[in-house]
Parts: C-alpha cells; sequence; structure tokens
C-alpha cells in the first residue's frame, strides 16, 4: 500500500509511519512540525519508501500519485501544547479533518482518524466504552482538544454516511515511550524528567486520579490492525490496567533510584478523575490486546530518557505542568 500520515513527526506518528514501513508498505508522512520534530524521523534519511512534505493540514492538502489510505494523527496532542495552542487545536481538528477527509475521498482511499479518549471527558461511566458518550466541558481550557477531536470523529462519520468514504476511528488511551518530548506536560514525561534530575514528582491533588497508560509499541500495533480491519469503529485502543497518579510516581522513583519526594499541587480545571478503557471490542474485532506491562515499559523508557540526558538535553529544565493528560496523536 501507498498511504499519508499526518502528524508524521509526532511521537505516535512516526512510530506508525515504522510500523507501516516494517510491512512493506511506502509511506508519505506530513506535518507542519509546531510540535513535531524531524529527529523522529532521522534515521529513515535514506528509506526510498518514506518521503516527507512539511505542510499545515489546516490548508488545503494534495500530494502525487494514488494513496490506499490517509491517517490523520496532526494535532498538539499533550496538555502544554493544546494549551499554548487553542486555536491552531481546534483548527486541525475541524479544518484539518476536512481537508484530509476530501483527498481520501478523491483518492477513493481508506481514511483513519486518530481520536482519544478525551472525547470521554471527566466520565460518569467507567470503566469507558464505546457506547458512551461522554461529559465534556465544551468552553473549559481542556475544551479546545476535547471538542476538536468530537468534531473530528462527527465529521469523519458525515463523510462515510454522505460520501460513502471508507473510514475507521480509533479512540487512543495514555500512551508513553520513546520519542516523547521532555517537557510535553504528559505525566510519565514529566515524572520521568523529574526524577533523572532529582527533583520533587508534580503529583496534582491527592494523586488519587487514574489513569491507563499503553506503551507505544501495543498501541501502534491496535491502531494499524484497526486500519486493515473492517471496523468502522470507534475502537478505543489502551491498556485497561488502571493505576493512580501516585502510583505512577511511585513506580517511576522506584525505576529511576530518586528519593526526591512528591510535591502535591491543586488540581487542573476539569482535570479528569479516571480514565481507563474498555477494550472488549478491540479484542473480539481486532484481536489485539496490549502485551507490555507498565514495568518493562517505563525500564524502557526510562533508557530513552537517560539518553537525552546524558546528551545534555535535560540540564535546564522549565516549569513542568501535569496534567495527567492524554497522550495520543
Amino acid at each position: 500500500m501507498r498511504v499519508l500520515i499526518t502528524g508524521a513527526a509526532g511521537f505516535l506518528g512516526s512510530h506508525l509511519v515504522d510500523r507501516f514501513l516494517a510491512d512493506g508498505h511506502s509511506v508519505i508522512g506530513m506535518d507542519n512540525l509546531i510540535t513535531g520534530s524531524m529527529d523522529n524521523l532521522s534515521h529513515l534519511v535514506n528509506e526510498p519508501r518514506f518521503d516527507f512534505i512539511r505542510h499545515d493540514v489546516t490548508t488545503f492538502v494534495d500530494v502525487p500519485g494514488s494513496l490506499d489510505g490517509v491517517l490523520h494523527f496532526a494535532s498538539p496532542a499533550s496538555p502544554v501544547d493544546y494549551l499554548e495552542l487553542p486555536i491552531q487545536t481546534l483548527k486541525v481538528g475541524s479544518l484539518g479533518t476536512h481537508n484530509v477527509l476530501g483527498l481520501a475521498k478523491a483518492r477513493d482511499a481508506r481514511f483513519l482518524l486518530a481520536s482519544t479518549s478525551e472525547v470521554y471527558g471527566d466520565p460518569l461511566v467507567h470503566p469507558q466504552d464505546e457506547s458512551y458518550w461522554g461529559n465534556v466541558n465544551p468552553i473549559g481550557p481542556r475544551g479546545v482538544y476535547d471538542e476538536a477531536k468530537r468534531f473530528a470523529e462527527a465529521m469523519t462519520m458525515a463523510y462515510h454516511r454522505y460520501h460513502g468514504v471508507d473510514v475507521r476511528i480509533v479512540r487512543i488511551f495514555n500512551t508513553y515511550g520513546p520519542r516523547m518530548r521532555p517537557y510535553d506536560g504528559r505525566v510519565v514525561s514529566n515524572f520521568i524528567v523529574q526524577a533523572l534530575l532529582s527533583r520533587p514528582l508534580t503529583v496534582y491533588g491527592d494523586g488519587g486520579q487514574s489513569r491507563s497508560f499503553c506503551f507505544v509499541s501495543d498501541e501502534v500495533e491496535g491502531i494499524y490492525r484497526l486500519f486493515l480491519n473492517d471496523t468502522i469503529g470507534p475502537v478505543n485502543i489502551g491498556n485497561p490496567n488502571e493505576f493512580t497518579i501516585l502510583e505512577l510516581a511511585e513506580l517511576v522513583s522506584e525505576a529511576v533510584g530518586s528519593d526526591a519526594g512528591i510535591r502535591h499541587v491543586p488540581l487542573p480545571t476539569d482535570d479528569p478523575k479516571v480514565r481507563q478503557p474498555d477494550i472488549e471490542l478491540a479484542r473480539s474485532a481486532l484481536g489485539w490486546e496490549p502485551e507490555v506491562e507498565l514495568a518493562e515499559g517505563l525500564e524502557i523508557t526510562i533508557g530513552y530518557f537517560r539518553s537525552l540526558a546524558e546528551q545534555g538535553q535535560l540540564s535546564v529544565p522549565p516549569i513542568l505542568i501535569d496534567e495527567s493528560g492524554e497522550e495520543s496523536a
């Protein structure tokens, strides 16, 4: 196949590029590099089946040649990013989704939307299955990301029903692993960086809020299987093992060997109290479930951040903002 992946220079997008290439496909990566980095794709500089286009998908999107698939992963996805870039986040979820859906329609290509567990908001149903409509504050600071993804899902289904576009929707839960940015505001990267720098780990509230953490290789495998499957979705792809933020802080401190302790600060606005995927649909339709346990995934991720520290990239940290936030795309 020949596919276009938007957001290809991002954390998750770059791993997805690798997954398609590993199976022998050709990939066009597209990214405006606002939050992505070419460092994530540097290992592909001599790969003949990979091409990169620097482009903002909120403007008209076109690529030469035929396409079998369009996978839309372009979007600020961490709390730091979407709180600093609220308008861009809304635009990529609306205009960007519209533009790449138009490309998929024109090329008769399968379209996969990277949505998020954030569509469930601060859920009143636990765990969350795909039938739950969510509890989102549309005018809160997190609403720019939550509502952008909810709109993107609605636009995707409208193109499917009205234009007959072959679509898939994945709802991504907290994903972690190598290529996360050190200061992206996600809880795993924040904790690891703080621990490596012997700083107290910042825990919001009492740390009793829960999240479910999926290692990037598991997440990408689930997304890849969904793209090849006949299931439209939405489909939750995440690890159903639930941990409190305080438990995560203790695991990271122990794995790093840090005794700097924990610093408690007030919870941010609209921070979800719980987050856990029901993955029965992924199990039954895709034959997928995660394989990497949190301790193993943290060890690999800590190794990645240690290498950054050795290169001096963790030497002068900015203020770390932790919302225990979503990952995806």
